[in-house]
């Protein structure tokens, strides 16, 4: 597929360069986005629109689980905690409720902190705000 606008190039270069933790942050930042969308969608009543940004939030939290190396402890913990903000999405889905929403975004915030702080204090910074927020479409 070729890319015409610049900025699209930009997002897709900024995926495909980058390392390990500022994918994971660029992961937790579509997420979260994809979350919130759904939220607004649920307001505003386009259930539609809510089931496909929860879709793409659920997709996120597969791809993080299959990244997991579960044979560490912390690895085992961040496992669990993708499986349940996976399954709480699943459930905010079937019963089109913003209050699980609300939820998920709040554990995806924490986490999307924690890993922007992990990435400044280990000598990198996390990248420009809109590269991480955006790249995940």
């Amino acid at each position: 597929m070729a890319l015409n606008n610049p900025y699209q190039q930009y997002r897709q270069n900024a995926v495909l360069t980058a390392d390990p933790g500022r994918l994971a942050l660029m992961l937790f930042n579509g997420a979260t986005k994809f979350a919130r969308q759904a939220r607004a969608a649920l307001e505003a009543g386009d259930l539609p629109e809510a089931h496909q940004k929860m879709i793409r939030a659920q997709d996120i939290m597969i791809y993080l689980l299959s990244t997991v190396n579960d044979e560490t402890d912390v690895g085992r913990n961040l496992a669990a905690l993708y499986d349940y903000m996976y399954r709480r999405l699943v459930e905010a889905n079937i019963k089109k409720d913003g209050g699980i929403l609300n939820e998920v975004i709040g554990l995806l915030e924490d986490l999307g902190a924690t890993w922007q702080e992990a990435l400044q204090k280990g000598g990198g910074q996390a990248g420009e705000p809109a590269a991480q927020e955006e790249a995940v479409e």
